[in-house]
């Protein structure tokens, strides 16, 4: 397990796999995978199988299909027609339309029935593609080249759409394995004609051609990045469907409708926003609805701000709606019910001052003064020690200078 030392001798452990290590010169080795585990080791979109430590009751065969990654995120079901003994990690080179692909065996086992049948994929398929044996180092070589050229190509594909004027845009280029046909994803928000951008793609890249259109979440999943958060994005790591997210997961949390700040890196909405939409809607069956007002002699107030965690709300006369007067849950439901009865309150000044005087009441006082977190932004006061010291050494050696300056006798004045 590598591992790196930090501040004060600290030793941390990095959780990788042996790619992950530091090559020559201190460079990062890698698996050279565009930010995506290339042996399986970094726990990417993978499943743990629970059951590799168990043995099959007496009769049973294995389960004949396994699951094989490709680049980035895509993963498909193969069967193991030949009986190959196959494992989490190893590369194989599987079937494809025309020749063959390279992939990463994921999973093997009884679970991948079971991810099957999450994706709607029949275990029983009969035309379910095969894999054809264990990857020769031929094979890995040639992939490895056609990989190598995945990022000129990327960059040419996207001169020529440019040349053409289409209104698209080149993300990810993915090279089949054997190096015989390259798939182009792109994004689009209409309908692109790009007849001719394949024929001269064609024609300067010397395979075949295939253009296959994604969403805006498909493509940050597929590039992968920082979130605002600062953690990796949510899609490229572990998040394998994409809900609808819509502004009012927003509302519903009391955030502002700011789209530079909900908007994830896709130019959508942050799928975060649905993480805890259930608790706050849990919590906002207790409160009562925003629209109904509550009735005081004084006036109408209407409400203007909740605060789930600790079961405030605010609330404004209609007409002075800079001033707002802060009650709790239980004050609120009761004016509530008062109204429902035909009787009217005083005034919210009398709940809201309740409210104050208990936040405003210091749970301890700190008489030392240490725990402030602005006693260090006091201005010293240098000057003033100095001209006390400058006063006091000067005092000093004018002490030490009348102790050793001889006395003079005094003279006696002559009498005349």
């Amino acid at each position: 397990m590598p591992e790196f030392k930090g501040l004060a001798g600290t030793r941390y452990y990095i959780m990788g796999c042996s790619s992950c290590s530091t090559g020559k010169g201190g460079q990062p080795r890698g698996c050279k995978n565009n930010g995506t585990c290339g042996s399986d080791g970094c726990n990417k979109l993978t499943v743990f199988d629970w059951l590799s430590n168990m043995t099959l009751p007496s009769g049973q065969q294995a389960f004949d299909c396994v699951e094989v990654r490709f680049k980035n995120s895509r993963k498909e079901f193969f069967r193991n027609k030949d009986n190959l003994t196959l494992s989490i990690g190893d590369v194989v080179a599987t079937e494809a339309s025309p020749g063959h692909d390279v992939g990463i065996v994921t999973l093997v086992g009884e679970l991948v029935k079971v991810q099957m049948k999450k994706k709607g994929v029949d275990p029983n398929a009969e035309d379910l593609p095969k894999v054809y044996r264990k990857a020769s180092q031929k094979d890995i070589d040639i992939w490895q080249k056609a990989r190598d050229r995945e990022a000129d190509v990327q960059k040419r594909s996207r001169e020529l759409a440019l040349g053409l004027k289409l209104q698209m845009k080149i993300s990810d280029v993915e090279f089949q394995g054997d190096g015989s046909k390259a798939t182009f994803y792109y994004t689009a928000e209409e309908r692109v004609d790009f007849r001719q951008l394949i024929k001269d793609m064609a024609r300067s890249f010397n395979v075949r051609i295939e253009m296959r259109q994604i969403g805006y979440r498909q493509e940050a999943s597929r590039l992968g990045g920082i979130g605002s958060c600062g953690r990796e994005l949510c899609c490229s790591t572990w998040l394998t469907d994409f809900r609808s997210v819509s502004t009012a997961s927003a509302r519903y949390q009391q955030l502002s409708l700011n789209p530079q700040k909900l908007a994830g890196q896709c130019g959508k909405l942050k799928c975060c926003l649905n993480y805890e939409l259930d608790a706050y809607l849990d919590a906002l069956k207790e409160f009562p609805n925003q629209d109904v007002r509550l009735q005081t002699e004084k006036g109408e107030a209407v409400c203007q701000k909740i605060d789930i965690f600790q079961r405030l709300l605010w609330y404004a006369y209609d007409g002075e709606w800079a001033k707002w007067h802060l009650l709790t849950l239980d004050q609120v439901k009761s004016i509530i019910s008062d109204n429902k009865k035909k009787k009217k309150v005083a005034s919210l000044e009398e709940f809201s001052a309740e409210v104050e005087e208990k936040n405003n009441k210091k749970e301890f006082e700190n008489v030392v003064g240490q725990d402030s977190l602005t006693r260090f932004d006091r201005p010293k006061k240098r000057r003033k020690s100095n001209n006390n010291n400058k006063k006091s050494s000067k005092n000093q050696s004018q002490n030490q200078n009348r102790r050793h300056k001889p006395k003079q006798k005094r003279r006696r004045p002559k009498n005349g």
